[in-house]
């Protein structure tokens, strides 16, 4: 008998990034067995230049199913960091509906969670929202990048690297629902990699969130908002655990 096969990883960046923020984790994830494959969200990264005002919440759902789809991959564990937890929801939801057994879990590595009808905005604090809503509004619907050295206890190095690579990222999908079936989710394997030193305003709600809510398992990192520069093998033995369970 054959053994069981190891779950495929589709990893799926925050706004700003692209699938290039995975790098530190990909080679030791693929010497572990798994087929990994990081997705590059339209408008961002090296999709940059297809940036426009249109780009939708749905856009950056079909980004991910188009690569599955296109890789034909199965035995799904989606990973999100960041706002890429909004498309990672909506594309979990959809493929559970039409094959239910093609997605094996879902990490968010300090990233949202949003629940039926709920926006990227919904559980940001309201001076958080005014400040993206004004800064998008000057930039053509698409909201600037933050100072990469405030906040996020990077290395010098690390945050030159972002400040070099981070572009505006599509706003239009800021205050859109999400609209999906939630119970289509309820007793698949779900991850919350809370990163809390120091903790990113705006994951506030979605920590207290997964803690409330049936069905998380929680693991807490000493460390900022992109574990995948500052803490890289302690990130990919978090997610090696949970697709070894």
């Amino acid at each position: 008998m054959s053994p069981p096969r190891q779950p495929t990883l589709v990893l799926v960046h925050g706004a700003w990034g692209g699938a290039w923020i995975w790098r530190r984790v990909l080679a030791p994830l693929r010497a572990a067995g798994h087929e990994v494959h990081a997705v590059t969200l339209t408008g961002d990264g090296e999709r940059a230049h297809l940036r426009t005002p249109q780009i939708s919440l749905q856009t950056h759902i079909d980004d991910v199913l188009g690569l599955i789809e296109a890789e034909e991959l199965q035995d799904l564990v989606l990973v999100a960091h960041s706002y890429g937890g909004m498309p990672v929801t909506g594309a979990a939801a959809a493929l559970r509906a039409r094959q239910p057994q093609r997605v094996r879990g879902l990490v968010y590595v300090d990233a949202m969670v949003p629940l039926p009808g709920e926006g990227w905005g919904a559980a940001h604090p309201p001076e958080v929202v005014s400040a993206r809503l004004a800064a998008a509004a000057a930039h053509g619907n698409a909201l600037p990048p933050p100072d990469p050295a405030q906040g996020f206890a990077l290395s010098e190095a690390d945050a030159d690297w972002l400040r070099r690579r981070h572009v505006p990222h599509p706003f239009g999908m800021y205050r859109v629902p999400l609209h999906y079936d939630g119970a289509r989710l309820e007793g698949l394997p779900r991850l919350f990699i809370d990163c809390h030193q120091p903790a990113y305003p705006t994951i506030d709600a979605m920590r207290q969130r997964v803690r409330q809510l049936p069905g998380w398992q929680v693991v807490t990192m000493a460390t900022g908002h992109f574990p995948m520069l500052t803490q890289p093998q302690a990130l990919t033995q978090h997610l090696l655990d949970f697709v070894r369970r």
